[in-house]
């Protein structure tokens, strides 16, 4: 992957994660300090959980200014402009977004586990985690069940985008590129035709008794 490719992934995915952190915490009534954390916690917590668990520094996150700047930008957006995006997508915004930022964040943080030469289970679990960790912590600070634990197919398409780069299926920018839309269309396509994944027995069980 070129610099420039993993630079556009990272801006790609803070700023979608950005908006939809912003979002949720518009719809939960949060202030204007509240709006700016969540957007901020949700477009950096996937690589903050990533660092903690493959020993990379966590200061390294500190160190991204222009990234910084775009998440703020976005949110500002959001906060100026909160209704334009409901208008303008027959997907709800904020699972457009989520979307966008799971893709991008998955192939970022695949990539970045390969460059450390660490085995293919790590470098699914880096997709998993980079892509789903901004998203799980926006969800448990907004109060809201987790995408990542929902029916719906969620983590997957991170875990596929992890295995694809792992075994190296990936080479090049216009590769890159297509896999990270293969991903965000999977998934919206999940939530417009309600695939899932098999739930536990327990819980398949309970609803045929109900």
């Amino acid at each position: 992957m070129t610099d420039l490719t993993w630079e556009i992934l990272n801006i790609i995915g803070t700023i979608a994660f950005a908006i939809s952190g912003a979002f949720i915490a518009i719809d939960a009534k949060y202030d204007l300090l509240g709006v700016y954390i969540l957007g901020f916690t949700t477009a950096f917590g996937g690589g903050l959980i990533r660092n903690l668990i493959i020993g990379i520094p966590v200061q390294n996150i500190w160190m991204q200014n222009t990234l910084f700047k775009f998440a703020f930008l976005a949110i500002t957006l959001v906060l100026l402009l909160p209704n334009i995006w409901n208008d303008r997508w027959k997907v709800n915004s904020i699972e457009f977004f989520d979307a966008i930022g799971l893709a991008a964040f998955a192939i970022q943080g695949a990539n970045y586990a390969v460059s450390t030469e660490v085995p293919i289970i790590a470098v699914i679990f880096a997709a998993i985690i980079t892509g789903a960790g901004g998203g799980l912590l926006r969800d448990l600070f907004a109060g809201r069940k987790p995408m990542i634990f929902h029916s719906d197919i969620y983590a997957l398409w991170a875990a596929i985008a992890g295995l694809i780069i792992g075994i190296d299926w990936v080479s090049g920018s216009y590769v890159t590129i297509v896999l990270l839309i293969s991903i965000v269309v999977l998934r919206i396509l999940s939530l417009y035709y309600n695939w899932s994944l098999p739930r536990s027995f327990y819980v398949v069980k309970n609803d045929k008794e109900n």
